[in-house]
């Protein structure tokens, strides 16, 4: 990516994953500076980022990643702005743009973003909006950040909070059912020490499939149900106790509560 004097305030997991991104994608280590209060974190941060400044203070920058707690990000862009940051890219959940453009001030540019964990790994998926301040070069700074980790997707910021629910949230959604199979292949004999791979595996393969895949979930699912079959009942199982149902409640909670969180954060 173009090289420019980065901040990311905030060196826990999150910012450390964009670090490992940005920094895979071309950015000179000399040109990062990671903010962490934390005195053992930053032991931790010199030592997976050598060549890049670990600081406890914020120091001169140009663009700024907010990667703090939301109670946090107000003070820490205006910090950064007090630093020079010209773009701001908050990931701090459920805090709004006008909420961080105020704190930020009029002509600089405000980005918020909701990625997600698999960030962690390089597969990440996040959604952005721009704020008012913002111009094609913001897009831009936004989409190099957040896809040095994943992909990003454009949005409006009325579609963050639902972003935040269906793939913020998501993971723990698949975690959680991966912890059901592996309950289910205990009841039905199978040990954990041999479910454990298999389960981690067929999560794995069928998201790989389902990613490089042109066919729709739909399609895919009918492709491996065959009338009268084992999946078929199984399917017919999960639709009875109101499986699907049940996910779309998951996302529409962890929805409201990101947005009950933005209310939270600018009381």
């Amino acid at each position: 990516m173009e090289q420019a004097s980065l901040t990311i305030l905030g060196g826990g997991n999150m910012g450390a994953a964009l670090a490992h991104g940005l920094l895979r994608a071309g950015l000179a280590p000399s040109m990062l500076t990671i903010v962490e209060l934390s005195p053992d974190q930053r032991k931790t941060l010199s030592a997976t980022f050598p060549g890049v400044h670990i600081e406890e203070f914020v120091q001169k920058c140009s663009a700024a990643v907010i990667a703090v707690k939301p109670a946090d990000a107000v003070q820490a862009t205006t910090l950064a702005v007090q630093a020079g940051a010209q773009t701001v890219l908050s990931i701090a959940a459920g805090v709004s743009l006008a909420t961080l453009q105020k704190a930020a001030g009029d002509g600089v540019a405000v980005i918020r973003a909701m990625p997600n964990t698999p960030s962690l790994v390089g597969e990440g998926a996040a959604g952005f909006a721009l704020g008012t301040s913002c111009t094609e070069s913001s897009e831009k700074f936004a989409a190099e950040v957040l896809g040095s980790v994943g992909i990003a997707v454009r949005v409006q910021e009325e579609q963050i909070d639902a972003i935040t629910g269906l793939t913020g949230s998501g993971p723990a959604y698949l975690f959680y059912i991966a912890e059901s199979l592996m309950a289910a292949a205990e009841e039905m004999g199978i040990d954990a020490e041999l479910a454990d791979p298999l389960v981690r595996q067929l999560l794995r393969g069928a998201g790989v499939l389902l990613a490089q895949s042109t066919e729709s979930p739909a399609q895919l699912r009918e492709r491996v149900t065959s009338p009268g079959g084992t999946t078929a009942a199984g399917l017919a199982s999960l639709r009875s106790s109101g499986v699907g149902e049940a996910i779309v409640e998951a996302v529409r909670a962890a929805t409201e509560r990101s947005r009950e969180m933005g209310v939270e954060a600018e009381k």
